[in-house]
């Protein structure tokens, strides 16, 4: 296997190693800042070539904070290792997630997040936003880097096979097939009306853990998602 890195945008590299037996593309997104953030930890044994990659940017123990969209494996697997070669990185996660998960499971205590708090890493300012359950999840969250309007996307919009660094398309068709192979998102009364939360920041870029950064009309293609969602809700 072999690990990429892009700049996606000013000072946010896409960090992407594709696995062929799952069939997916397992990025990470390294935004450079003065307090530099590692954003989806990725699994322990990529851990290796990530790490690598990372340093070809900025040197991994200058990371800063560490965070993820979930507690999942091949969003958090390698927490420890990355905070074993940071001693100064911290992971962010939101509160609701340290309390249920993160508190125990990470080598040192994380910073809980509130929805709508800001990170401002010197440079890069990242706001948290909670997701619950969006694409899935108790504890899901994303971030908005606003200097650049960029969405950190965690699992939304996932995609199969290996995809290019960037494009300019929609990603809507790929979701909705990636979405008839794994059923992967917890469709609830409150999906759409998160979508379209998000949707309001109208970002200019979607970075994608599982495929292609998207460069173009987010906020369009955010309300497009909700609207694949809204029929098949349950509303009680």
């Amino acid at each position: 296997m072999e690990t990429t890195i892009d700049e996606v945008s000013d000072s946010i590299y896409r960090i992407s190693t594709y696995v062929p037996d799952a069939d997916l593309t397992f990025n990470q997104v390294l935004v450079d800042a003065d307090e530099p953030m590692l954003f989806h930890l990725g699994m322990r044994a990529l851990f290796p070539l990530v790490s690598e990659a990372v340093a070809k940017v900025r040197p991994v123990d200058q990371l800063r904070w560490l965070s993820f969209g979930h507690v999942e494996a091949d969003e958090c697997g390698a927490m420890n290792g990355w905070l074993a070669a940071a001693p100064s990185a911290t992971v962010a996660f939101g509160g609701l997630g340290c309390m249920v998960s993160v508190n125990d499971l990470a080598d040192r205590a994380p910073r809980p997040l509130e929805d709508g708090e800001v990170l401002d890493l010197g440079g890069k300012r990242l706001r948290y936003l909670a997701t619950p359950h969006v694409p899935h999840g108790w504890d899901a969250g994303i971030f908005f880097e606003e200097t650049t309007s960029t969405l950190l996307c965690g699992d939304l919009f996932t995609q199969t096979g290996e995809r290019s660094p960037t494009s300019t398309d929609s990603p809507l068709e790929a979701t909705i097939a990636a979405e008839q192979v794994f059923g992967y998102t917890c469709a609830a009364p409150g999906t759409s009306e998160t979508l379209e939360r998000l949707a309001a920041l109208e970002p200019s870029t979607l970075a994608l853990m599982h495929g292609s950064t998207h460069q173009g009309t987010g906020g369009v293609w955010l309300r497009d998602l909700a609207d694949v969602f809204r029929p098949s809700l349950v509303t009680g």
